[in-house]
């Protein structure tokens, strides 16, 4: 178990790392394509460039099409912004003292809940604006296998809940 507690240590902090960034990388491009700071347009107005805080170097490139910018950048920006922050928040269920709790139970349900319904209708309403490649439509099917193993393990933490009250045990 001490394996799974070191490893799981590990995922977190990644997953916690990529979340902030994915999030924060977010929250910046909103801030700047609503108010212009820090945006040049390249290429005869078609794209722009978003670009890194107080600098004229590029950071990140966009089509300068509203129906690209909501659907195939910032809410794929913030949905795995939060992808990334329920995976640590299941690595943290992962080195907790008491492994079986209600709590840890809710972690799974939430992240589960969150692969399984959330990306399909995600590139659904996307692919009614933008053109959403094969890619995508994997990844949803990724997503969606991800989130039924997550769905079995939350069963398998309810199991055990219930054997430690029966029981009176500590697992």
């Amino acid at each position: 178990m001490a394996q799974t507690k070191i490893i799981s240590k590990i995922l977190y902090g990644i997953c916690l790392v990529l979340s902030v960034g994915y999030l924060a990388t977010g929250v910046y491009s909103v801030f700047c394509l609503l108010t212009g700071f820090g945006i040049t347009p390249y290429g005869e107005g078609r794209f722009l460039h978003i670009n890194y805080p107080f600098t004229g170097e590029p950071f990140l490139n966009v089509d300068n099409d509203y129906r690209y910018i909501v659907f195939s950048f910032l809410l794929i920006l913030v949905s795995y912004g939060i992808f990334f922050l329920l995976s640590a928040r299941v690595f943290w269920v992962f080195f907790q003292s008491k492994l079986f709790t209600r709590e840890n139970i809710r972690e799974l349900k939430v992240f589960y809940c969150y692969n399984i319904f959330f990306p399909l209708p995600l590139a659904v309403a996307a692919n009614f604006f933008v053109e959403v490649e094969a890619m995508v439509w994997g990844l949803v099917f990724i997503h969606f296998m991800l989130g039924i193993f997550c769905l079995f393990l939350a069963n398998i933490f309810a199991q055990g809940v219930n054997l430690q009250n029966e029981q009176d045990l500590f697992i």
